[in-house]
């Protein structure tokens, strides 16, 4: 019977793929304010600048590759029932390998209807050809494409699902993530009393938890190394 693997991923996990992080010095925030291009106020206000923010975005996926630490996570499948749980919108675990991804934050390579986000009749798989998305594109029901990505403000819809996983963990990992924004950072309190907690960053990071935590102070590739070779004899 297999151990039940959740994974908890953010920016830190794609740095090393050269994808722009937003909370680091010289991330994107510092280029765009988050009330620009992160926020329905600021879509509602310029959809250009917004559409225009996340093409940029989207176009950078075809010059990045997933790390080592990507692939790795996608190999333990053969020996662990994985959940990654990402609150990265690039599509870089799944062109690594893993097969179970839950996005909290959206996805970049996908649209949707402005009028109704959530509404699966209308979400889009961008091919990558198609990753340039023009004001006038619409969804089915006549509102403008905008990007599948849950902002500042939003509900998070994905959240109930991944609880539900959380909850379900032997062993629980977090990786590259500050865990200062919410409702993600809360997943650690979901997780079962028994089951083992593994924290990989180079930098510190206050879990906010007094439960036993194995920390890896290194980057996503090798902690994800150094991970393999404590969970997989």
């Amino acid at each position: 019977m297999k151990k039940n693997l959740v994974i908890l991923t953010g920016a830190g996990m794609s740095a090393e793929s050269g994808i722009s992080t937003f909370r680091d010095a010289g991330g994107l925030w510092e280029q765009y304010p988050v009330e620009q291009v992160a926020t329905p106020e600021g879509y509602a206000r310029n959809p250009e600048l917004v559409i225009r923010f996340y093409n940029e975005r989207r176009k950078q996926l075809l010059d990045v590759q997933p790390n080592e630490g990507h692939i790795g996570l996608a190999a333990l499948e053969k020996d662990f029932n994985v959940t990654v749980v990402t609150q990265n919108v690039d599509n870089l675990h799944e062109r690594a390998g893993s097969t179970h991804v839950i996005h909290l934050h959206g996805e970049l390579t996908k649209v949707c209807s402005s009028r109704d986000p959530y509404n699966p009749h209308f979400i889009k798989e961008l091919k990558p050809e198609e990753y340039e998305v023009h004001m006038g594109d619409l969804a089915g029901d006549g509102s403008q494409l905008r990007p599948f990505i849950v902002w500042f403000g939003e509900a998070v819809p994905e959240i109930e699902t991944a609880i539900r996983y959380v909850e379900k963990a032997d062993i629980f990992v977090i990786i590259g993530t500050s865990l200062n924004v919410y409702p993600a950072a809360g997943l650690l309190y979901y997780v079962p009393d028994g089951a083992e907690v593994y924290l990989i960053d180079p930098k510190p990071v206050d879990a906010h938890s007094d439960r036993p935590i194995h920390v890896i102070r290194k980057g996503a590739s090798e902690g994800v190394k150094e991970l393999r070779g404590l969970l997989v004899p």
